[in-house]
């Protein structure tokens, strides 16, 4: 998959694309990305790429011209992939979405500064807004590092198990039940006894009990949305008449 980057601060990207999981997959021709400096398309001395907003107000605006030739000299006329804008007016990031995303064989990612984009671009390039969160940040930056790892996760052979983004917390509709590696027993804390116990139906009925509990405690708004089958509906129940009794 590629991933195409539009930034006015470049320089942002590759220590984290050339670390861990995403250097090794690019290694591999499972990623590729190409980060492109909107600066480089301007044609004045200064490099412009921001200017005052009409009809005043404070703050600049990111001009139409260097996002319209950026775009088209490397994705061409229109755009032969998905456009999508990173700014908290776009539709709340998720793991559907990451698992959508990861369907497709190339994306790009504008990343926005100042107080805003000419509304021109978001009329005529963008094909998709994407929010992290209900906040704002300085830029689009980090929000378009957060996409790109978390779509990744979803392309065969991007994680060294096959089926490690299904586990995720979120991925089943739920979040992901407890971890533990060596030692056996730290400062008196003992490992669970049922994962030492290399019975694998008890140790998967476990991490399902845990997972529905931790989503109880943590998250009881995504238990509304989760796919429960019966077994997990009586789990549940017996989770809420044991913190009941708690």
């Amino acid at each position: 998959m590629r991933f195409d980057i539009f930034t006015l601060l470049p320089e942002i990207f590759p220590p984290y694309l050339q670390s861990s999981i995403l250097q090794k997959a690019a290694a591999r021709g499972l990623l590729e990305f190409g980060i492109h400096n909107i600066r480089d398309y301007t044609h004045d001395k200064h490099h412009t790429t921001d200017d005052t907003p009409y009809g005043g107000g404070g703050g600049m605006v990111m001009k139409p011209e260097p996002m319209f030739e950026a775009l088209e000299s490397v994705l061409g006329i229109p755009p032969a992939c998905p456009v999508i804008m990173l700014t908290p007016q776009g539709r709340v990031f998720n793991q559907n979405i990451a698992r959508e995303l990861a369907g497709k064989e190339h994306v790009a990612l504008v990343c926005g500064r100042y107080e805003g984009i000419d509304e021109r671009i978001r009329e005529n390039l963008i094909t998709d807004e994407i929010s992290i969160g209900d906040y704002v940040l300085t830029g689009g930056e980090l929000p378009a590092l957060i996409l790109v790892d978390a779509i990744s996760r979803h392309i065969p052979g991007v994680l060294g198990d096959p089926t490690g983004a299904d586990d995720d917390s979120h991925a089943s509709g739920l979040l992901e039940y407890p971890h533990y590696t060596r030692p056996p027993e730290f400062r008196g804390w003992k490992v669970p006894d049922v994962l030492l116990s290399g019975d694998h139906a008890k140790i998967d009925k476990w991490r399902r009990e845990q997972s529905l509990a931790r989503t109880l405690a943590k998250r009881p708004d995504m238990l509304e949305n989760a796919t429960l089958s019966e077994s997990d509906k009586k789990m549940l129940k017996a989770i809420k008449e044991k913190m009941k009794d708690e």
